[in-house]
């Protein structure tokens, strides 16, 4: 097609799921629920975290920092969704779309990063246990937190930058429920080779060498749990490592199907239903699977209900 036949978008045209009014009520109601369990699950840990100065300690304060990201994960795609079912409007201008996608990658980054941060945090505390307190001390942890942050903000700038230089013309709709880069180069009017191969370039930084860092860690303290001497002292100390372990390879197993892919045109309705569960549902089973089936978390909520009820008690 010659340049001058193009006609250049101006908004897109996000699809969604599939438009079937009953079943997208359906879902609607679904994930407006998992939206508010996911939000006050989370915002209950932060809440917990801060007022219980038991759990002001390294795993607590990455576990409130993972909270937090996983609201803002959530909050920039499932909330516009929601709108959209609701008032049968699927538009989203240009600049809001970059700014979802940024955002997105941003967060997501950053909940990598912090990922392999927690690991180096059980790796500390498990092998080497009497120099634990000395290495991860508060400027350690406001570092590594730090880093997790400002690194998830670095990464996507690169490829943002490259796809926003390109131009959309002809289909403006977005085979997604979120402005996300695949679908978005598919209607790209211009050879997206160069965009890919940056993608996946920074893809494959972002994710293997954080899950590369997080299983080798997880080498090293598997290894020494199997060394400890007695059978209850194995079990406490892969307790520990347990569930953190587990969030691990749902999260990266999913994000890395998803992005360490050169290929765009790929089954994009089956990659809607794979970004559900890396962008939903896994910040919904966080807090249960890593925080609530916890005995100091369920103890620090006893504790803050029974003190919020003494005063109106009396």
């Amino acid at each position: 097609m010659k340049a001058d036949n193009w006609t250049l978008v101006t908004e897109f045209i996000i699809l969604g799921f599939p438009n079937i009014r009953e079943v997208e009520l359906l879902l609607f109601s679904l994930f407006l629920l998992m939206y508010l369990l996911m939000f006050v699950e989370n915002i209950v840990i932060i809440l917990v975290i801060r007022l219980d100065y038991r759990l002001h300690t390294p795993m607590y304060f990455f576990i409130g920092n993972l909270s937090s990201l996983d609201i803002g994960f959530t909050t920039v795609t499932v909330p516009k969704m929601l709108v959209n079912i609701a008032t049968d409007s699927r538009t989203i201008s240009i600049p809001g779309c970059f700014t979802q996608l940024y955002i997105f990658y941003f967060l997501g980054s950053a909940e990598c990063f912090l990922l392999a941060s927690m690991a180096y945090d059980r790796f500390l505390a498990i092998c080497n246990p009497l120099h634990y307190t000395t290495l991860m001390n508060k400027r350690m942890c406001g570092w590594l937190a730090f880093g997790s942050w400002l690194g998830g903000f670095l990464a996507p700038v690169l490829p943002s930058a490259f796809l926003f230089r390109l131009p959309f013309c002809g289909s403006n709709v977005i085979n997604h429920f979120f402005c996300d880069a695949p679908p978005m180069l598919k209607l790209s009017c211009k050879n997206i080779f160069e965009v890919e191969i940056i993608n996946f370039i920074v893809g494959s930084l972002v994710l293997l060498t954080s899950f590369s860092f997080t299983i080798v860690t997880y080498v090293f303290i598997i290894s020494t749990i199997l060394h400890i001497p007695t059978s209850e002292g194995r079990k406490k100390a892969f307790s520990t490592c347990a569930v953190h372990l587990t969030i691990v390879i749902i999260f990266f197993g999913t994000t890395i199907f998803m992005y360490i892919r050169t290929k765009t045109i790929r089954a994009f309705d089956f990659n809607k239903v794979v970004s559900v569960f890396y962008s939903v549902i896994t910040p919904v089973l966080n807090p249960i699977i890593y925080s609530l089936r916890n005995n100091d978390i369920k103890q620090a909520m006893k504790k803050v209900l029974l003190h919020r009820k003494g005063p109106m008690s009396k």
